[in-house]
């Protein structure tokens, strides 16, 4: 799944200079913003040493200490304009390269093939869009600027204590010593077990999403209780691992508090020594203090600070783990173009093998050939596992052949654009997928620009070639949400719309792995005959799981050990070939889509009918049957 390379914190911030580059004048300006009020904050402890020394001196009147109370408040509200000024000037250009990085992000997914999804959890990638973005957004606007303004205000107030007391100096010069010795440890642990967390969050991200959608298989068999188990054990590691986090900064904040204030008290006792023999006077002795106490902030926040660096540094690895992903299918270096698309297909000596496949394993296809006439309905099948769905994924290169080609018109996909070759090949899958989205949006998703149509009419004409007007019935017609994934429809109803989504696209070739399984067999014969007659010049070629899918293709092609074992028609083959009676006898039974509002019962001998290639008739409605075994 995710690369655990290492990198240094540096080569890993050097990475966001390209997003930071456009943003980089406003963000040097909040820098600066930030900078100016710690050596506003800084100034104030040199007022108060000129009022010890003058102002607070017998025979001074109180006009000097007004004038000094004035200085500071006005430093003051100086000090905060500048801290607000740093906030308006970070705001805009941080949430901007976050948005970037973040569609950036989304782009490259699209792109990514196949096979890196399958390797990946959606909760992790989804943890990487938002919640590792949105650190890296609070970081670069907060944490980047003031764990560099924070490190010159602790050294400017060093050297100032130095300039009042080189003595006192060198006291808090020391204990910055042990700090810095802890602070390397802190920063490679903290590092790990920060990686450790964020990677258990996208973990448990990943387990909430399944969970979610499959809950009513978990509520079917009655698993809430085990799933709700293995969720919190999930979330303890990540409690366990986030309270060792906490404890482990919490260790860090202690020692860069505890040193600094040990040394301020060695400093006072020292201070009051030099002051008592004229070393030193006591205004420096006030002021030191003063600047050590505005110092004292910074060293505390930077435990804090840092731990913040640690993480986004993770975060920013995360984020370029799945950025680095390289796309194994891309567009072609010199693409061809096809002016008029007629749809021939055809599989010249095919192999085609997963990635993650064993070394000495055979192909899972091992030379397919095959050819589709333009405009020809070909019935694909095959027992399970035999490579049916793998070839057909192979047309609109989800993914892409390890071996030989796969032609379109002549011309091998591969030198196509993805874009052209996804506008003429069209697929709906057995497994719909829907998106929250209105059932109009689903529909038209991939349709394009047709002269003399409106979308209207093409949303019209697809729900009526799928058989779905069903949606004219639900609460808002065509423009009702369906939900997530569509889980409120039924199954047969989810894949009549996600088959009318196809059809919509007015595709060249249309590939269909079994989008009708949840369909009765009249419904289906109802959506067969439509397909025929109005994609009259599309090429179909549909992986079939039943009989009666079969007996309405125009011929039918039987894929046996990784090869084209015979094609023919439905009639011929079942007379001459003894493993296409044997595919044909172990295809899935006829289901009932009970949303189909076909009332009419089967006969008994469907089955014997459909392996004739006879269409079933319909019975008198008042005949009772038993039920189908």
């Amino acid at each position: 799944m995710a690369s655990k390379k290492q990198s240094t914190l540096w080569q890993s911030l050097v990475r966001l200079a390209p997003q930071l580059r456009p943003m980089m004048w406003p963000l040097i300006w909040g820098f600066l913003s930030a900078l100016a009020a710690s050596a506003v904050a800084l100034a104030i402890p040199q007022v108060y040493r000129s009022l010890v020394n003058t102002a607070l001196l017998p025979g001074h009147g109180v006009q000097a200490l007004w004038a000094g109370a004035g200085i500071v408040l006005v430093l003051g509200l100086l000090e905060a304009g500048l801290i607000a000024l740093r906030r308006q000037f970070v705001m805009v250009p941080v949430t901007t390269v976050e948005t970037q990085m973040r569609t950036s992000f989304y782009r490259h997914l699209q792109q990514l093939a196949i096979e890196f999804h399958d390797r990946w959890g959606s909760g992790q990638l989804l943890s990487r869009a938002m919640s590792d973005l949105n650190f890296m957004r609070r970081w670069m606007a907060f944490g980047a600027i003031m764990l560099v303004v924070t490190a010159l205000t602790v050294a400017i107030g060093v050297g100032l204590m130095f300039s009042m007391s080189w003595e006192l100096g060198l006291i808090f010069l020391a204990a910055t010593v042990p700090i810095v010795i802890f602070g390397f440890r802190f920063r490679r642990f903290y590092g790990r077990v920060s990686r450790r967390s964020q990677d258990q969050a996208g973990d448990l991200a990943t387990t909430v999403e399944e969970s979610v959608h499959g809950i009513r298989v978990l509520k079917a068999f009655g698993r809430g209780q085990e799933a709700l188990d293995s969720f919190a054990g999930q979330a303890q590691e990540l409690q366990a691992t986030e309270i060792h986090k906490a404890k482990s900064l919490a260790v860090f904040s202690l020692v860069v508090t505890l040193i600094p204030e040990l040394a301020l008290g060695a400093a006072l006792v020292v201070g009051i020594l030099l002051v008592s023999t004229g070393k030193l006077d006591v205004g420096a002795l006030v002021a030191f203090f003063a600047t050590a106490a505005v110092v004292a902030g910074p060293v505390e926040s930077m435990g804090p600070l840092l731990a913040m660096t640690f993480a986004a540094k993770t975060a920013l690895d995360r984020h370029f783990e799945v950025m680095d992903a390289v796309n194994t299918t891309t567009d072609p270096l010199n693409p061809l173009l096809l002016e008029d698309v007629r749809g021939e297909l055809e599989f010249r000596d095919v192999h085609f093998r997963f990635p993650d496949t064993p070394e000495g394993a055979p192909d899972l296809l091992n030379g397919v050939n095959l050819r589709l006439h333009a405009g020809e309905t070909m019935a694909l099948v095959g027992v399970t596992g035999s490579g049916k769905s793998a070839l057909l994924n192979l047309v609109p290169r989800l993914f892409d052949v390890s071996a030989g080609a796969v032609l379109l018109d002549g011309t091998d996909v591969r030198h196509l654009p993805l874009a052209q070759l996804r506008r003429h090949v069209s697929v709906a899958f057995e497994d719909t997928t829907l998106f929250s989205h209105s059932v109009r949006g689903n529909v038209l998703l991939g349709a394009g620009d047709y002269p003399g149509r409106s979308p209207e009419e093409e949303l019209k004409r697809a729900l009526e070639v799928a058989q779905a007007d069903f949606v004219y019935n639900l609460s808002d017609g065509v423009d009702t949400l369906i939900g997530e994934e569509g889980l409120s429809l039924s199954g047969g109803q989810r894949q009549r719309i996600a088959l009318a989504r196809a059809i919509a696209a007015r595709p060249a070739v249309l590939v269909l792995d079994d989008p009708l399984s949840a369909l009765d067999v009249n419904t289906e014969q109802r959506v067969s005959t439509r397909l025929r007659s109005e994609l009259k010049g599309t090429t179909t070629l549909i992986v079939a799981h039943r009989p009666s899918t079969v007996a309405t293709a125009d011929r039918v092609a039987l894929l046996q050990d990784g090869r084209i074992a015979a094609v023919g028609t439905h009639t011929e083959l079942l007379a001459k070939n003894s493993h296409y009676r044997y595919v044909l006898a172990s295809l899935t039974e006829e289901p009932r889509d009970l949303d189909s509002g076909v009332d009419e019962e089967l006969p008994d001998d469907l089955g014997a009918q459909c392996l004739t290639g006879s269409s079933p008739s319909p019975v008198n409605s008042g005949t009772q049957k038993g039920p189908t075994t």
